[in-house]
C-alpha cells in the first residue's frame, strides 16, 4: 500500500496528494519540530521559497533551508516548480499531501495537548473567541463513519480558506465510542 493516495487539485497552486502517512522516523522527527510543523501549514496557502519562509517567519534564510531539507528528505516537502532569478534558480516548496495522518495507539487520543495548550482562553479582542460542544448519541457503526467522513471534509475546507484574517484559529474533531452504558431501547423498557 502507497503513503500517499492520489493526487487532486486544490485550491492552491501546486498539486498535491491527499494524504501521507507519518509512519517513518524520519517523518516523525521531522515533524517534531514546532518551525517545520509552522513550514508545512505556511505552504498550505502557496508554494513558496525558503526567502520567502524565511522572510515570513522572521528567521535566517539558513536556518530555514535547513528545516526545508529535512522536511523534503523526509517525504514532506515537494519543489513545485523552479524560476531562474538572477542566474539562481529558486526552488518553490509545496506540501506532498493536504493531511498527514498520524497513528496512534488504542487509548491514545492524538493532538489534544497540543491542542489545550494552544488555546488562547484569555483573548478579550475578539469576539469569536472558539466554539466547543460534546454530544452523544447512540447510532450504527456506519452512521458513526458517515459523520467522521464529513467531519474530514470540514477539516479540508477549513485549512482551504483564505489566509487573510488577523487571527488563527484551529480547529479540533473527533468522533470516538465511549464506555458509557448503552440504554435499551423505549420498547424493552416498557416490558
Amino acid at each position: 500500500m502507497s503513503d500517499v493516495s492520489i493526487t487532486q487539485r486544490s485550491a492552491l497552486d501546486y498539486d498535491l496528494a491527499e494524504e501521507v502517512r507519518a509512519d517513518t522516523s524520519a517523518r516523525m522527527k521531522a515533524l517534531g519540530d514546532p518551525l517545520r510543523l509552522t513550514i508545512l501549514d505556511l505552504v498550505l496557502e502557496r508554494a513558496m521559497t525558503v526567502t520567502e519562509l524565511a522572510a515570513r517567519l522572521d528567521r535566517p534564510k539558513g536556518s530555514v533551508a535547513y528545516h526545508v531539507k529535512v522536511l523534503l528528505d523526509a517525504g514532506l516537502l515537494q519543489v513545485v516548480r523552479t524560476q531562474k532569478v538572477r542566474a539562481i534558480e529558486e526552488r518553490y516548496y509545496g506540501r506532498v499531501a493536504r493531511t498527514i495522518v498520524f497513528e496512534h495507539e488504542p487509548g491514545e487520543i492524538p493532538f489534544l495537548q497540543d491542542m489545550v495548550s494552544e488555546i488562547d482562553l484569555e483573548r478579550s479582542d475578539d469576539e469569536t473567541t472558539g466554539g466547543f460542544t460534546y454530544r452523544h448519541a447512540r447510532i450504527p457503526r456506519d452512521r458513526a463513519q458517515e459523520y467522521i467522513d464529513r467531519l474530514y471534509e470540514i477539516t479540508l475546507e477549513f485549512i482551504d480558506e483564505p489566509r487573510d484574517g488577523d487571527v488563527e484559529y484551529g480547529m479540533y474533531v473527533g468522533v470516538f465510542p465511549t464506555k458509557r452504558h448503552v440504554a435499551p431501547p423505549a420498547d424493552e423498557e416498557m416490558s
